[in-house]
């Protein structure tokens, strides 16, 4: 084979693998930037679930407190009613001690 056709096979074989090379790296950086896109699309779906966990244990705290509130509340209010009724039945017995203590009070005095 003469040497001039050797030499155009070498650069064309130069060439080929040149452009093999080229192709090579552009799918190698088509891949890393798909890769980095998908990897920030779970880190974004990873942040969005953790964010609606973390607001469901919120809403579920709240409605817990709230409801232990409610009960607090109403045992308050039941507590109250009967200090109330309790306050009432010894109204007159109150009533009759003070008039009494009052009376011999009085009585010290004359």
């Amino acid at each position: 084979m003469p040497r001039p056709e050797v030499l155009d096979r070498i650069k064309e074989a130069e060439q080929e693998a040149d452009d093999i090379v080229a192709e090579a790296e552009s799918d190698r950086e088509d891949r890393l930037a798909e890769a980095r896109e998908e990897a920030e699309e779970i880190r974004e779906a990873a942040r969005e679930e953790a964010e609606e966990s973390a607001q469901q244990r919120l809403d579920d705290a709240v409605a817990e407190i709230e409801a232990e509130r409610e009960d607090l509340v109403e045992a308050g209010e039941s507590a109250r009613e009967d200090l109330e009724e309790q306050a009432a039945g010894r109204k007159t017995e109150v009533v009759d001690y003070v008039t009494d203590l009052f009376e011999e009070a009085v009585h010290a005095q004359t």
